[in-house]
């Protein structure tokens, strides 16, 4: 799965433009294939969900009080060895994990973290449109 850049130009606080168009639709296309592909269809929305309501919570905490980064930042981090247990569980397919992944590599302070959080919220919208219910798709 092609790596999504979050930042155009990091030092001007530039997101890719395409970020929360193009490049979340593109990825939820990907993502929905991928559960309707694979034998034991995952990717189902409430797993998908699961770790968007984590980020969400994330979110909410750094709004309250952005000062407490670097304590949250590890647990963050965290959704990595939950999207691999996901994984080990089929819950979650490889290509779903390695947007997790290859995301929170990038993620290195607040506005790091609140480009990701913007790109899993356009992915969700976009997810939700491929994907309308637990039981069908597009």
């Amino acid at each position: 799965m092609e790596k999504i850049i979050l930042w155009k130009d990091k030092s001007k606080k530039q997101l890719d433009p395409e970020l929360f168009s193009a490049k979340a639709e593109g990825l939820a296309k990907k993502i929905y294939q991928e559960g309707v592909n694979e034998k034991n269809k995952p990717n189902k929305p409430s797993q998908v969900r699961k770790f968007f309501d984590e980020v969400m919570r994330f979110d909410s905490m750094l709004k309250a009080d952005p000062s407490e980064f670097d304590n949250i930042l590890p647990y963050i981090k965290m959704l990595n060895a939950k999207a691999a247990y996901a994984v080990g569980r089929k819950l979650i397919s490889e290509g779903f994990k390695d947007f997790i992944t290859s995301s929170l590599t990038q993620v290195k302070d607040k506005d790091d973290f609140d480009a990701f959080a913007g790109l899993f919220e356009a992915f969700i919208g976009y997810y939700k449109f491929y994907r309308p219910s637990e039981g069908g798709g597009r």
